[in-house]
């Protein structure tokens, strides 16, 4: 299954001798998405499906239209949204990539990469000085590199910030982790320190949520991008999964044995990062972005339950790459676009002939977007695209290497691998990591422009800078090849047995018009510096903008991105009712999927036997799920109902209906329990509806642009500007009845309160879970210290 053979890939890079704090900070550069009027109906602007923080005006209209959809600036109806990495400085020689090389006018978003978690779970790139290159570096004589003067800092933070002020439509992120620096960070000396990171702050030893930990994170997180002029927060955690020695293989022996509690410190990780941020952003003016690196194979988040996380985001950013590589012996395409029925590594595992999985291919960026399509709008999902190239030698089989197979005798220093593929290598390996015997990693991971010169048979000036002797050549010939059914290019070497997966005009164009015809929000470039242009005055393919170009020329006409999760009409009025997805079995264990649903009951009323629930999940699983509780559990509709997902899944849902048993009514407060099973991984189902009694209302916790939450037996609906709940799966807050009366005492700031003491506030009374003073009822969250008793 996708995984790395050695930590050789192009997401890490270099090691990276980062940067720490400079002096204290200014916001100058990035204040271009304003602040807005305090009478502005933010609420209106938030997108469908996200959490807002209780308590807080969350300034959503200085980022999002009353639609729900990001602005992004003129001539951008859908993101491009570019990792820009650390470590291409040329101070090593090899071609540079800066600031001064981004193509501003063709993206939206920068995602710096990457800071890291010290040891002290605070967000760090590293201990200051001139030769950090987030913070101090310089470059003198190179045009356009020049510094700032205005700023505190220097480094790409300092030319980051000078390019924004040009182009005040580009949002920048600070992106943390990546696959060398999830579980460790590295040092200014180039060395990895496997400190625990991401998997030690958010989760403890025991498989408990490390809050002390996340809470340190977060508040640093919100002062960094505050000093530093960045417009939110990238998550890249490679990986919050059940699924053992998933990762970097020198994390597993601390990740494994937190393996059952990942996933809880994961969701307390983001709704606690949301909720720093959206304060942050309500006493600042702007909305504060929160984005993840999500993974795309089926196999990494079948031990990620069902992405609960995925309500706190703004958006998500799918990896649709790495899907296959030299970590395993199956030659494949890097980010196949659809399915074709063929993948060797699914046939070997029986994908296609097992009737459970409905002939549903997994290894594929479509499948990947329908997965998260389960539980978000279309326009907060971005398709992942590489440039770069995966690649191995000695193939044999397939058809001009496509499914073949080329697995190798031995496998690279600390990869934890005792079986793997024989990767390309030397000049078919240029992007190349080291191993932990300081050797080639073989990976065939090649930047776009130097494949353009394979393909070319042009011998780069460059190639002396990575060590290869002057008057090396590339050998045989290069034939680019394309399947139309996967949209994927390859480059074929019949003399050497080498297959490279590449990019290209065609494959990029391709998968911009299937994010326009789809509706996503856009697309994730790893990373900026592999596109490509040609040098005429050299004869080479240098470091450009051409595929960035196909994707913006591609997105300037596109239609607005589809905004709306339901794809059918909901009611406008919901209830109350909470659905959690919890108890999923660990790794392969969790096979067939079979987590637990708790349905709880929080209006004043009694939901009678027979109630039906009715909600959709993602056709990323196929339409046969079922539950072994007796309720009668049936899929009613499913939009994609073909034997196989060749040429891609069609539509986005399974529609399910299920009926409380005519025994079992459901009293306030109490909670039933539905047994689940399906049988390939799905996002956190959405688009819920509760009906009896003739009539139909939505869920509360869905979090829907447009609903009011009611009770089935008061007078009139309650408006809610924005629910806080939902059937996320994470961590499920204590059930909240409603209604009451303001009997107690107004809540006092100076005033001591134990557990178990009620104060009114707003409106509404409350009752505290445990000893508090100073903290605002209605300030602290769902699972923070005030528990809301209801209006008053």
């Amino acid at each position: 299954m996708p995984g790395s053979c050695t930590g050789t890939r192009a997401r890490r890079g270099a090691a990276v001798a980062a940067a720490g704090a400079a002096l204290a900070g200014l916001l100058a550069a990035t204040l271009q998405t304003g602040s807005s009027s305090a009478a502005e109906d933010h609420a209106a602007c938030r997108p469908d499906g996200l959490y807002a923080t209780p308590g807080v005006d969350v300034p959503y209209c200085t980022v999002y239209d009353t639609a729900g959809r990001e602005k992004l600036g003129a001539d951008h109806q859908r993101r491009v949204i570019g990792y820009f990495t650390g470590w291409r400085t040329g101070k090593d020689g090899t071609p540079a990539y800066l600031a001064s090389d981004i193509p501003w006018d063709k993206v939206t978003h920068l995602n710096y990469a990457f800071a890291h978690v010290g040891p002290d779970d605070r967000i760090s790139v590293g201990a200051d000085g001139a030769d950090n290159p987030a913070t101090g570096m310089t470059w003198p004589g190179v045009e356009g590199a020049e510094m700032d003067p205005g700023l505190p800092y220097k480094g790409h933070f300092n030319l980051l910030n000078k390019f924004k002020k040009q182009h005040p439509q580009v949002k920048t992120l600070i992106s943390v982790g990546g696959w060398a620096e999830t579980g460790g960070y590295i040092d200014e000396n180039g060395k990895r320190v496997d400190s625990g990171g991401f998997y030690k702050t958010a989760t403890n030893a025991d498989g408990s949520v490390n809050q002390q930990g996340i809470d340190t994170f977060a508040d640093s997180a919100v002062a960094f991008v505050r000093k530093y002029g960045f417009n939110g927060v990238d998550i890249d955690y490679e990986y919050p999964t059940s699924m053992k020695d998933a990762g970097h293989p020198k994390d597993w022996p601390l990740a494994n044995a937190r393996r059952g509690g990942l996933n809880k410190g994961y969701a307390a990780l983001m709704k606690t990062l949301r909720e720093r941020l959206d304060r942050a952003g309500a006493a600042d003016g702007r909305h504060y972005l929160l984005s993840v690196a999500a993974p795309s194979s089926g196999y990494l988040l079948r031990g990620m339950e069902t992405y609960q996380s995925t309500k706190y985001l703004d958006y998500v950013n799918i990896m649709s790459y790495d899907l296959h590589g030299a970590w395993n012996e199956f030659v494949g395409p890097n980010a196949a676009l659809y399915d074709d029925g063929k993948d060797a590594e699914l046939a070997k595992w029986g994908v296609y002939t097992t009737p459970q999985y409905g002939g549903i291919g997994y290894l594929n960026a479509d499948w990947a977007y329908h997965y998260f399509r389960g539980a978000l709008p279309p326009g907060r999902i971005n398709l992942g695209l590489p440039y770069y190239t995966r690649g191995w030698k000695n193939v044999t089989g397939g058809t001009d290497g496509l499914w073949g197979t080329a697995k190798a005798t031995t496998c690279p220093a600390g990869s934890g691998l005792t079986s793997c593929g024989d990767g390309a290598v030397g000049i078919d390996n240029l992007w190349h990591d080291k191993d932990d015997d300081g050797k080639e990693s073989p990976a065939g991971s090649n930047p776009m422009w130097h494949a353009k010169n394979l393909e070319k048979g042009i011998a780069g000036d460059y190639l002396t800078k990575y060590g290869f002797p002057a008057g090396t050549k590339p050998t045989g010939t290069y034939a680019r090849k394309y399947d139309t059914t996967l949209t994927a290019p390859w480059l074929w070497n019949a003399d050497k047995k080498v297959f490279l997966s590449t990019e290209d005009e065609q494959s990029v164009k391709a998968k911009a018009q299937y994010v326009v015809d789809k509706g996503l929000g856009g697309t994730m470039i790893w990373e900026l510096a592999g596109d490509y242009g040609w040098n005429a005055g050299k004869g080479q393919y240098e470091p450009g903008d051409t595929l960035t170009s196909v994707m913006n020329d591609a997105f300037k006409a596109a239609p607005a991105y589809g905004a709306r999760r339901a794809t059918t009409d909901l009611p406008d009025q919901a209830l109350d009712i909470d659905v959690a997805f919890t108890d999923f079995p660990l790794g392969d264990s969790n096979y067939p999927i079979n987590p637990k649903v708790r349905i709880t009951n929080r209006t004043k009323t009694t939901l009678p036997g027979g109630t039906e629930f009715q909600f959709d999940y993602a056709n990323s699983a196929p339409g046969n799920a079922r539950d072994q509780s007796g309720w009668g559990l049936k899929v009613v509709r499913s939009d994609h109902t073909a034997p196989s997902n060749i040429g891609g899944l069609k539509g986005d849902y399974n529609r399910t209906s299920v009926k409380l048993p005519a025994s079992q009514p459901l009293a306030p407060g109490a909670t039933a329990v539905l047994d689940l099973v399906y049988y390939l991984p799905t996002s956190t189902p959405s688009n819920w509806t509760v009906s009896f009694g003739g009539k139909t209302w939505a869920l509360a916790g869905d979090l829907t642009r447009g609903t009011t939450v009611t009770d089935p037996g008061g007078p009139s609906p309650t408006p809610t500007a924005t629910p806080t709940g939902g059937p996320t799966g994470g961590p499920s807050p204590t059930a909240t009845p409603t209604g009451g009366t303001c009997a107690a005492p107004a809540w006092d700031k100076a005033a001591v309160y134990t557990g178990g003491a009620t104060v009114s506030w707003k409106a509404h009374s409350w009752k505290a879970k445990w000893w508090t003073q100073g903290d605002e009822p209605g300030t602290t969250g769902e699972w923070g210290v005030w528990q809301d008793l209801g209006t008053c």
